[in-house]
């Protein structure tokens, strides 16, 4: 079973991800941890993306498409695959079908979390992380000391593309760009929303009901 997930940013798609993984035992493959970990590492790729990132936009196609190539060739993706974060745009997912194809493959289904904007803004601001790779939020995931990690004692910080700014940015290129996506899987017969608003045990359960239909 091959599966996208779509939603813009703050839908919570990397929380359902780690579900579908544990559950349909499909690895989660998420081009944001991939740049993100060439980023620490500061590779060359990491610099090029650093940039885009800090600003709220999206990295070229050129540079996201040879990571998914190489990743989904990996032996772990024989069986199936979760894709979190690729494709944002039509470019990139005529790139993945034709990588696809190459392989007999094709995408069984598009999971669309759907959320507003208000909540969006709400969710996104507030969220904190650590170097050690915890996430928290000021309202709904506070760390048990102010702005300290419960799991290292690392100070927390916001990231950059979290700021307010940033925010406003990042839904608007995903309006412009990504938003698309949506017509392109539907006029595929394969994409199904969910009500990203509901409870993420209810979310999962509303995802399970479509991913059932193809996990045969």
């Amino acid at each position: 079973m091959n599966i996208i997930l779509l939603g813009p940013p703050g839908a919570g798609k990397g929380t359902q991800a780690k579900q579908i993984q544990e559950f349909y035992k499909l690895p989660h493959i998420s081009t944001g941890d991939i740049l993100r970990e060439n980023i620490n590492n500061n590779t060359s790729l990491g610099l090029k993306a650093k940039s885009y990132m800090s600003r709220g936009e999206l990295v070229p196609d050129e540079l996201l498409i040879t990571i998914i190539k190489d990743r989904l060739s990996k032996k772990d993706c024989e069986k199936g695959f979760m894709l979190d974060g690729y494709p944002r745009t039509i470019p990139q997912a005529d790139a993945l079908q034709m990588i696809l194809t190459e392989s007999g493959e094709i995408v069984d289904a598009v999971v669309n979390i759907s959320v507003d904007d208000e909540e969006l803004i709400k969710r996104l601001s507030g969220r904190r992380m650590c170097k050690c790779g915890t996430s928290y939020h000021v309202m709904f995931n506070p760390p048990e000391k102010e702005d300290i990690c419960n799991t290292c004692n690392g100070k927390l910080y916001q990231r950059d593309d979290d700021r307010s700014e940033a925010i406003r940015n990042r839904l608007n290129v995903y309006k412009k760009q990504t938003q698309p996506l949506i017509n392109y899987y539907d006029s595929k017969k394969i994409l199904r929303t969910i009500d990203g608003s509901k409870e993420i045990p209810q979310i999962f359960e509303d995802i399970k009901k479509v991913l059932d239909e193809y996990d045969q």
